[in-house]
């Protein structure tokens, strides 16, 4: 046992025989990571998301799985708003964070700086983001898919996306050698 390493595998995976394999299935497509927020001052909330996508037309639209039971779906609920920020490869803790990973003492914006914008808190790390009005949503299993139109979109040079692919986060220039091949055979 060196290095502190007490398990081969993750204490808490579930056990190969009980996972859902719509899951599995959504965990072998390599999805970018975004933080959704929603919210004003007094009741800003956000949730990390990796199902999600942009069409392009007039005007383009994002279309996101949001949890129908998450603080964040309550939110766009009540504004019809919403900010969709693109994580890069440096940001794994503030995903984490948003996806109830990771503990946030004060909440999840505590040490965050945010612009409050109209349609919701924008954090101002992240600066390639679509500001969106909820156009329709559709109950999905436990989920809503929400169309969402865009009002406006910041981009920043992003060259080193967040993506999640089975499991665990990648970067598309950053892996360690052998690990962009070597997914984790737990999800």
């Amino acid at each position: 046992m060196s290095g502190g390493l007490i398990h081969g595998e993750h204490p808490f995976a579930t056990p190969p025989d009980l996972r859902d394999p719509a899951r599995q299935l959504r965990g072998r497509l390599a999805s970018g990571i975004t933080v959704l927020t929603s919210g004003g001052p007094g009741s800003r909330t956000g949730l990390t998301v990796s199902s999600l996508l942009i069409a392009e037309g007039e005007p383009s639209r994002v279309v996101a799985l949001i949890g129908e039971a998450t603080d964040l779906w309550f939110a766009i609920e009540q504004s019809g708003t919403w900010v969709v920020h693109v994580l890069g490869a440096g940001h794994q803790e503030l995903s984490d964070r948003f996806a109830g990973l990771r503990p946030s003492p004060g909440g999840l914006f505590a040490a965050v700086e945010v612009e409050d914008t109209p349609w919701g808190p924008a954090i101002s790390a992240l600066g390639t983001r679509a500001y969106c009005r909820l156009e329709r949503s559709v109950e999905t299993g436990f989920h809503r898919v929400a169309t969402g139109i865009i009002d406006q979109i910041d981009l920043e040079d992003l060259s080193d996306p967040l993506v999640y692919y089975r499991g665990r986060y990648r970067s598309l220039l950053n892996d360690p050698p052998g690990s962009r091949f070597d997914p984790d055979p737990g999800s």
